[in-house]
């Protein structure tokens, strides 16, 4: 549904209007950015759990024989190695090895599904389109499916009685397909919060009586409806980048610190040339974790300063309530400023504040 503003609208947009949500542009959607208050949310995230409306995101559904072959030569990470109902973080990037986008792959039975970001959507759709293979047909789900998280320490004892899947039983990034409120869906253990959670691909017209259901049947429990203000806060404490900040066009995986997700052993793949030989220079800009030493909070395109020079900016910035309230950032910096241990300044407006480098992530849950 579009509305007279261009802007599209969620399977869930009445049900965030219900819930008195304040609704912001976001990837073309109307989305909520929060509903009481990011802190509240926030809270309900980290120790009990908060329900999320990711249908802003973009669903795209893989068939044919050569998908996995096809999606290696395509992304930096593994394919054909993923198991039946796994799923996998994977980047696509261009021939300079900047990322177009960061994603999730699903096997399931049959099919694949590849989830994007909401604003990289149709930018994605024509990269697949352009690259496409015999053998490797796509459907465009975006905007007609939904996607609803819930992400919290109680989470499953909250999702279990409504699901004809043993969630416990469903290890980290892996899926099933069943049934919630008797309405069929991809469960998946996944997440963008650092907190233990589940993922649920439902139909759109399914949506909305499966959220109110939920909400209903865990208000006793605490879950809270969280917008995309909490679920920005919790992503950077637990270090994963947005991409827009952490990766772009220009900012590589390599530079984002995503090594772990790099299979240079593969024999091609789009960009691989070009980060392998960032890797082997070592001497790139690369995303680094700052604590600021006082009140200032760091704001995304400040500049920061190492030893009286400019050496970088801010690239994400907040508040953190896990981080005993400290404000904390990420900026990309140059080698020698990015080591741990640094004190660097960052100038906000006119004056310049001291921060300290610390490792990623902020925040790390006790499993």
């Amino acid at each position: 549904m579009s509305t007279s503003s261009g802007l599209r609208r969620t399977a869930l947009y009445d049900e965030h209007s219900k819930h008195g949500a304040r609704l912001v542009p976001f990837a073309g959607f109307e989305m909520p950015v929060q509903y009481s208050s990011i802190l509240k949310e926030h809270d309900a995230v980290r120790h009990r759990a908060g329900l999320f409306d990711l249908s802003h995101m973009a669903q795209f559904v893989l068939e044919g024989p050569n998908v996995a072959p096809w999606a290696e030569t395509l992304t930096i990470n593994a394919v054909e190695s993923m198991k039946p109902m796994q799923a996998r973080y994977n980047i696509f990037c261009n021939a300079q090895g900047g990322a177009h986008d960061d994603t999730i792959f699903y096997r399931l039975n049959q099919r694949w599904l590849l989830v994007v970001n909401g604003a990289n959507a149709d930018k994605m759709w024509a990269h697949l389109n352009a690259n496409l293979a015999e053998g490797v047909r796509l459907e465009n789900l975006h905007g007609r499916n939904a996607l609803i998280a819930i992400q919290g320490p109680k989470s499953l004892a909250m999702l279990q009685p409504h699901v004809d899947v043993d969630l416990a039983g469903l290890k980290y990034y892996f899926c099933a397909e069943g049934n919630v409120y008797g309405r069929p869906a991809v469960i998946a253990r996944t997440g963008y919060t650092g907190e233990d959670g589940f993922e649920l691909f439902v139909f759109g017209d399914h949506a909305p009586e499966i959220w109110a259901a939920l909400l209903r049947d865990n208000a006793g429990e605490g879950l809270e409806p969280c917008g995309l203000g909490a679920r920005d806060v919790l992503r950077l404490e637990a270090g994963m980048p947005l991409y827009g900040h952490e990766l772009t066009e220009a900012i590589t995986p390599v530079q984002a610190g995503l090594q772990w997700a790099l299979k240079t052993s593969k024999p091609e793949f789009i960009g691989r040339n070009a980060l392998v030989e960032q890797m082997q220079r070592d001497d790139y800009p690369r995303i680094a974790g700052l604590i600021m030493k006082g009140r200032a909070p760091a704001r995304e395109g400040y500049a920061v300063y190492y030893e009286g020079k400019a050496v970088g900016e801010i690239r994400s910035g907040s508040m953190a309530p896990s981080v005993g309230g400290q404000n904390i950032a990420t900026a990309l910096l140059s080698r020698d400023a990015a080591t741990e241990g640094s004190t660097v300044e960052v100038d906000i407006r006119g004056t310049r504040h001291e921060a300290t480098i610390v490792p990623l992530p902020f925040y790390k849950r006790t499993k």
